[in-house]
C-alpha cells in the first residue's frame, strides 16, 4: 500500500502513506474528486472506478490509509462512527448473538438495544474486566464479542489477547472500538482482532470539525463482505470529509504525545485534590487495569474521568471552566469536558448507568494541546470557586 514498505516505524508511515503525492500531477496531498460518477471509456473493460457510493479516488486513499495504519487488509469509511459500527454489526444475522463489553459508548448500547434487537440480534453486555464472565455470557448462537478497551468513561481494560482467544476457540468475529486510543498507541488487528472500529471525529480528525467512522478488517474475506454492506448500505463518508480527516491524521503523533503527556499530569494532579472523590486514567498506579494495558497498549492516551462527588458539583464545574469547551466529543486540539450522565451515556437509563460506575459527579476530561499549566489552574479555579 505504502511505497515505503512495511519496515518503517509509524510515525514515519502518517506522513507517508502512498497517496500523499498525487501520481498524476506531483501535488503535495491527494486530490478531492468532487464527482459522483466516472466516464466509462469502454463499458466492456474493468475500471476501478464508476460511482462514488461504491468507490471514490479520495476516499479510497484515506480507507488504503488506516487499513496501513491499523495493519489490517482494507479499510473503510463511513458518514460516522455510529455508521461504521452499525455497519459492522451488519455482517450479523437474524438470530445472532452479540457478548458486548457493559460500559460500552453510549450510542453502540443504544444501536444494540434499540435497533439491532429488532433485527432479532440479541446482545448480553458483560464486564470483559472479568473473562469467566465473557465465557458465561457465549450462546451457541453468539457470532460477535465486541470490545471497547480503554472504556468510555470509566477507563476499564479489558484484555484483548484473552478475548481474542476465548473467541478463536468459539469461532466468533471480535470488534473493537480503538477510537480512544488510535493506532498511534494499540493495534488490535496485530492482537487477532477482526474488525477495527473508530469514531475518526475524534482523535483522528482531531481538531472538532469532521464527522467520520472508520472500519479496519483484518481478512480478504472480511473485506468482501464489509464492501459488500458498506455499497449495499451506502453511508459512506463524503469526499471533502475524507480530504479533511486525512489531513488530520497527518499529525496524530504529534497531538497524541502532547495530549498524553499532559493527560498524565493532570491525572496525577486530580489525584492529589482532597474534593476530588475518584480519578480513573490507566496510567495512574493505582489502576486495576493497568497491567493489562501496557501490556496491549504505548500510551495511555488524552482522556482522564473523575468523580467530583455530586450531580451538582458537577454542574457548577462545568459552568465555571474557562478553557475546555463543554460539549459532547473528545480527541480535539482542545480540551473539551464532557458530563457522561447528561451527553455521551444519556441513552442508558440511569440505574443502568448507576451499575456501570457513570455517576452523577462524573465528569470527563479529553486534554487538548493548550499549555498544561493553564489546564491545572483552570480546573484548580473551577473546583474551588
Amino acid at each position: 500500500m505504502s511505497h515505503h514498505g512495511e519496515d518503517t516505524k509509524f510515525a514515519t508511515k502518517l506522513i507517508h502513506f502512498g497517496a500523499e503525492i498525487d501520481k498524476a500531477t506531483g501535488a503535495s496531498s491527494v486530490p478531492i474528486y468532487q464527482a459522483s460518477t466516472f466516464h466509462q471509456e469502454d463499458v466492456d473493460a474493468h475500471q476501478p472506478y464508476d460511482y462514488t457510493r461504491s468507490g471514490n479516488p479520495t476516499r479510497q486513499a484515506l480507507e488504503d490509509y488506516i487499513a496501513l495504519l491499523e495493519g489490517g487488509t482494507r479499510g473503510f469509511a463511513f458518514a460516522s462512527g455510529m455508521a461504521a459500527i452499525s455497519s459492522a454489526l451488519m455482517l450479523l444475522s437474524q438470530g445472532d448473538h452479540v457478548v458486548c463489553t457493559e460500559d460500552v459508548y453510549g450510542g453502540t448500547y443504544r444501536l444494540l438495544t434499540t435497533i439491532m434487537n429488532r433485527m432479532g440480534v440479541e446482545s448480553t453486555f458483560v464486564d470483559m474486566t472479568d473473562l469467566a464472565q465473557v465465557r458465561a455470557a457465549l450462546r451457541p448462537n453468539t457470532k460477535a464479542i465486541f470490545l471497547e478497551t480503554p472504556s468510555n468513561p470509566t477507563l476499564k481494560i479489558t484484555d484483548i489477547a484473552a478475548i481474542v482467544a476465548i473467541a478463536q476457540e468459539h469461532d466468533v468475529l471480535t470488534m473493537l472500538d480503538n477510537t480512544f486510543m488510535t493506532p498511534y498507541h494499540q493495534r488490535p488487528i496485530e492482537l487477532g482482532v477482526d474488525i477495527v472500529l473508530h469514531s475518526a471525529t475524534k482523535f483522528l480528525g482531531g481538531h472538532s470539525d469532521v464527522l467520520a467512522g472508520l472500519a479496519v478488517v483484518a481478512s480478504d474475506s472480511l473485506g468482501r463482505r464489509m464492501k459488500q454492506i458498506q455499497n449495499g448500505m451506502g453511508n459512506v463518508l463524503g469526499i471533502q470529509d475524507s480530504w479533511l480527516l486525512m489531513r488530520g491524521m497527518k499529525t496524530l503523533k504529534a497531538r497524541m504525545e502532547g495530549s498524553e503527556t499532559s493527560a498524565r499530569r493532570l491525572a496525577g494532579w486530580l489525584s492529589e485534590q482532597a474534593d476530588v472523590e475518584a480519578v480513573f486514567y490507566p496510567g495512574l498506579p493505582n489502576h486495576p487495569g493497568r497491567e493489562i494495558h501496557e501490556k496491549q497498549s504505548t500510551g495511555y492516551g488524552a482522556v482522564v474521568s473523575f468523580d467530583v462527588g455530586s450531580g451538582e458539583r458537577a454542574k457548577q464545574l462545568m459552568s465555571r471552566v474557562r478553557i475546555p469547551l463543554v460539549a459532547v466529543s473528545l480527541g480535539a486540539v482542545e480540551s473539551i469536558l464532557s458530563y457522561p450522565a447528561m451527553m455521551s451515556h444519556a441513552s442508558m437509563p440511569r440505574e443502568v448507568r448507576l451499575q456501570r460506575g457513570i455517576t452523577d459527579g462524573l465528569v470527563r476530561y479529553s486534554v487538548g494541546l493548550e499549555d498544561i499549566e493553564d489546564i491545572i489552574e483552570d480546573l484548580e479555579q473551577a473546583l474551588r470557586g
